[in-house]
């Protein structure tokens, strides 16, 4: 949290302050309730003294990238962007009363807990990453926590393309305890791997209480400290008895040294903490993957090209399945509108293993030949 305090807040035509959230390097954020329809709502508005042309095009893209993902149940939602009556560009967004900023450091926070965050986090970035988006800044405190207690990924302000013929501006972004070395270096303004590498990061905080890299000791955390550890990669286990040797060796891949060492996408990695669920007798916690609509066209079975293929996992899970009452509820609010589509568009895309082929084509056998059975008796009948 920045030690200053925040600006006067915006005068916003139907909306009413209610209060300060929090203030940051480029903006600050305060509760708002929205008039119609009426609902609390966190509006981040851009300081006026630091708008340039730049911070301007980053904050444009916030919105752009939000607004086409904000559609995924684990990304936050954004409502409204637009420019107050003094000047100040503005996001309209999905209230959220918590986050993962100091808890870790306040409560152990459960394996089982953790390890399905894990899962619905790498869900939304997957997501991202499909369509051709770079997080950058995948950290504890961009993890927040609806008013029904479901985690949303946040703040996507230093998002920027993915993928060959990427064109964004060569801006290193990093929040140094959850940035990969190459971030570190700043040999790199963010890949696939270095994302990876933060996912992991991010959990292996939420299970240790501490960031990888820290150390105990008064000043022995600055930044400089943290960066030089960090450029040498060399993994400490979380310290906890119930983190199984199969998901500390996840982390420590997630968090290799060299890019190449690490898994290949988030999917892989999440595919391996559903595994880890199931071996621990935990729930699994579903993929839910959205391929985005604004990609171009591919032929069927083409992947993106900067989303690498994957083995299939030898553990199957149905990715449509939430369980929940509440996540159930806000699933089917989100996806009413894309209930009014074509009727069947869910089946047209979906691919059926050789198993389930052999035993619908069996059914079918089956039922055919009574059918045939049932006229023939029939008409010896007659």
């Amino acid at each position: 949290m920045a030690s200053r305090l925040p600006a006067a807040p915006p005068v916003l035509s139907g909306f009413q302050y209610v209060r300060p959230l929090g203030t940051g390097g480029f903006a600050d954020v305060f509760l708002f309730e929205q008039h119609m329809p009426r609902r609390p709502v966190a509006v981040k508005v851009l300081l006026t003294d630091i708008i340039d042309e730049a911070l301007l095009r980053m904050f444009t893209a916030e919105a752009d990238a939000m607004a086409r993902l904000s559609a995924h149940p684990s990304i936050l939602t954004i409502y409204e962007a637009s420019i107050s009556a003094d000047g100040r560009p503005y996001l309209v967004m999905e209230y959220c009363p918590s986050s993962f900023t100091s808890r870790y450091r306040q409560e152990t926070i459960g394996l089982e807990e953790v390890l399905s965050l894990g899962v619905t986090m790498g869900s939304a970035i997957e997501t991202a990453h499909r369509a051709g988006l770079l997080h950058r800044d995948i950290k504890p405190s961009n993890i927040l926590v609806t008013r029904y207690g479901l985690p949303v990924l946040s703040d996507f302000g230093i998002a920027t393309a993915v993928g060959p013929g990427a064109s964004g501006e060569d801006v290193i972004a990093m929040s140094v305890p959850w940035s990969a070395p190459e971030i570190i270096a700043e040999r790199s303004t963010g890949t696939v791997s270095s994302e990876v590498w933060s996912l992991g990061a991010t959990l292996y905080t939420l299970l240790a209480g501490v960031s990888p890299f820290e150390k105990p000791g008064r000043g022995m955390n600055q930044r400089e400290l943290l960066k030089k550890r960090i450029a040498k990669a060399s993994y400490t286990p979380t310290g906890r008895q119930d983190v199984t040797p199969e998901l500390e060796n996840i982390l420590r891949t997630a968090m290799a040294k060299q890019p190449e060492h690490r898994h290949e996408s988030i999917l892989q990695l999440v595919t391996e903490l559903q595994e880890v669920q199931q071996s621990l007798g935990f729930q699994v916690t579903p993929i839910e993957i959205a391929e985005d609509p604004w990609q171009p066209e591919r032929t069927p079975g083409e992947e993106p090209q900067f989303v690498p293929r994957q083995p299939r996992s030898q553990v199957q899970y149905d990715s449509q399945r939430v369980s929940g009452p509440a996540k159930r509820s806000r699933r089917q609010l989100r996806e009413r509108a894309s209930d009014m589509g074509v009727p069947g568009q869910e089946e047209a895309g979906r691919s059926y293993s050789p198993r389930q082929l052999a035993l619908f084509v069996g059914g079918t056998v089956i039922v055919t030949a009574v059918v045939v059975s049932g006229l023939v008796s029939l008409l010896g009948g007659l």
